[in-house]
């Protein structure tokens, strides 16, 4: 993968450059060979997902794109465009300054760079701007801040759904354990529809003590389990509180379960799981309006 120090720079623009070049808020470079090597970043995208990408990330789509290029925990560092989708890219950049590249190609040729047909036409390499220490994220939350625990999410499209309903709900930070599933995956950015770009979180070490470190700084831990002692309607959260989500299957462990108080979403008779993303979206409107 080339490593991010290696993207161009962008040239002086051409005096010559057309009308409608002029009036776009940034300089495209035509590309019209999917072997280009300034677009390599963007080749093979379905493959770059096995095997990473160094810490760099893809994001696709308007809104995604539009989160990438006003994030303030993420940063551009290219942009390929399908020809027809410049004036769309030129809407949602706006004003916003951009020192990445923009890239654009004719359709077929995106679809060859890309590795299939993408329909979005819009795509970006970035990367965050710095993975904090969970202590320290904890630390510069308010009095009040509700941050949402993940542990052992292994499935990409959970993850997505978690952040989507994080930001939707306002929820300050989130932590993730260290068997959880990237968050920067581009399945789980795509569905998250771009929420992994602007909700601050953090990943424990594998050794850390969670509910020792949620303690001392000051939060209640409130667990969702099925098999909780409370149901969420008569919960009544702290001013700081971190509500814990675990798995479908095994669900939280139970030294985790021992040290926080235990909520549950009443179901039917017979059924006692959600979807850890459904599940995620009844506890976040709970705790954020309670």
């Amino acid at each position: 993968m080339t490593p991010a120090s290696t993207f161009p720079v962008r040239p002086p623009r051409d005096s010559s450059a057309s009308t409608q070049e002029a009036a776009l808020p940034f300089q495209s470079t035509p590309i019209s060979d999917p072997a280009d090597p300034r677009v390599e970043p963007f080749l093979q995208v379905r493959e770059r997902d096995l095997v990473g990408r160094r810490g760099m990330f893809i994001a696709e789509g308007e809104v995604v794109l539009r989160h990438l290029v006003t994030s303030p925990l993420c940063e551009p560092l290219a942009l390929l465009a399908a020809a027809d989708r410049v004036g769309r890219l030129a809407e949602l950049i706006g004003d916003q300054a951009l020192d990445a590249p923009v890239y654009v190609a004719e359709q077929a040729v995106m679809d060859a760079i890309v590795g299939f047909p993408i329909h979005r036409g819009l795509l970006g390499v970035g990367r965050r701007r710095a993975a904090p220490e969970p202590e320290d994220l904890l630390t510069t939350l308010g009095r009040e801040a509700l941050v949402a625990v993940v542990h052992g999410i292994g499935n990409h499209d959970n993850m997505g759904g978690l952040f989507r309903n994080a930001a939707a709900f306002g929820v300050d930070a989130v932590l993730l354990d260290a068997t959880s599933c990237d968050p920067l995956y581009r399945k789980a950015i795509r569905v998250s529809v771009g929420a992994v770009l602007i909700t601050p979180f953090a990943r424990l070490a594998s050794e850390a003590d969670l509910l020792s470190l949620l303690i001392a700084q000051g939060f209640e831990a409130v667990a969702l389990t099925p098999s909780g002692t409370q149901d969420l309607a008569t919960y009544a959260p702290a001013a700081k509180t971190a509500v814990l989500f675990g798995a479908e299957g095994p669900g939280l462990p139970s030294e985790l379960l021992r040290g926080c108080k235990t909520v549950r979403i009443p179901m039917a008779g017979g059924f006692d799981s959600l979807n850890v993303a459904t599940t995620s979206g009844i506890g976040l409107h709970h705790l954020r309006n309670a």
